[in-house]
């Protein structure tokens, strides 16, 4: 490398969690995974630029579990950079999804049902469910549209756009073959269809709970989608003999003028996960005064 040494620096790094699954009980297990993560994340990425929540913030999306969210986050605010958020099945669905949905949106501050952000001159775009669906994700047309649009501002082949949903597509990461039945979109091949015109965007989502390193955690597209990552979960995982497992996890990202890195954490041990370390490669870009 001789004296470029910013080639190893990363641009700008970022972390993704998932399915928190906050309770009302302080001492729940849940509860304490996301303090840990939090306490992690801290330690470990003194420069990040945030923290990107696919959903699943609460279990039941009761207020007074929306309210232990709160004291955990404001307890580690301090160390921490912005939490981005996107709302998951178990925050809105079911049949009091009018009574959820503002909950969510005034206890996370989040702006819309979907919404985007630009940081450091990276893209950051949060897709969210627009009906109470039972488990799916429910995307109008008009949401599928601004996707496109989106993903289409400023874009070049050789910057990544990240893109965060809590529901996965069919047959792509861990959890959603079809016989896992943890896919979840109602839109599937709809949205398959936008993000097909934008193979630089790097998809994130939650929901199976799948642990990192299950094959299939990182889906390279097929040949006609982007890059797509399951970010298992912060409460607990699941495997693929279908069965439930003590742990907590999720990603630390860090992008580079050529390369994204994402590399699994687990955040109850306090390590990497040796399995779960991925590299999407982009064409060398030029420097044009976003860094």
């Amino acid at each position: 490398m001789g004296m470029d040494t910013a080639a190893d620096k990363p641009v700008i790094s970022f972390q993704v969690i998932t399915d928190t699954h906050i309770l009302a009980d302080a001492e729940h297990e849940y509860n304490r995974n996301f303090d840990r993560a939090l306490k992690d994340i801290a330690a470990n990425a003194p420069e990040s630029r945030g923290i990107m929540h696919a959903g699943d913030v609460t279990d039941h999306g009761e207020l007074e579990e929306y309210e232990a969210f709160a004291r955990i986050w404001e307890d580690n605010q301090a160390q921490l950079p912005q939490l981005y958020m996107t709302m998951g099945n178990h925050d809105v669905d079911h049949e009091d999804w009018q009574e959820r949905l503002p909950r969510f949106m005034a206890m996370t501050g989040t702006a819309g049902l979907y919404h985007d952000h630009w940081i450091d001159g990276y893209h950051f775009i949060f897709l969210g469910t627009e009906t109470g669906n039972e488990g799916f994700a429910d995307l109008s047309q008009e949401q599928l549209d601004w996707l496109d649009a989106k993903l289409g501002e400023a874009a070049s082949p050789d910057k990544p756009v990240f893109v965060f949903l809590h529901q996965p597509l069919m047959n792509t990461v861990a959890g959603s073959l079809e016989a896992q039945n943890w896919y979840g979109v109602t839109q599937d091949e709809e949205l398959k269809a936008v993000l097909s015109k934008h193979q630089q965007a790097i998809l994130f989502t939650g929901h199976t709970h799948w642990e990192l390193g299950s094959p299939h955690t990182f889906f390279e597209g097929a040949g006609r989608l982007p890059a797509m990552f399951n970010a298992s979960s912060v409460a607990y995982l699941w495997t693929d003999d279908d069965a439930h497992k003590d742990g907590s996890q999720g990603y630390y990202v860090d992008v580079y003028t050529d390369r994204v890195l994402v590399r699994g954490r687990d955040f109850e041990r306090g390590e990497w996960v040796a399995s779960a370390q991925f590299q999407i490669g982009y064409a060398k870009q030029s420097q044009d005064g976003s860094r």
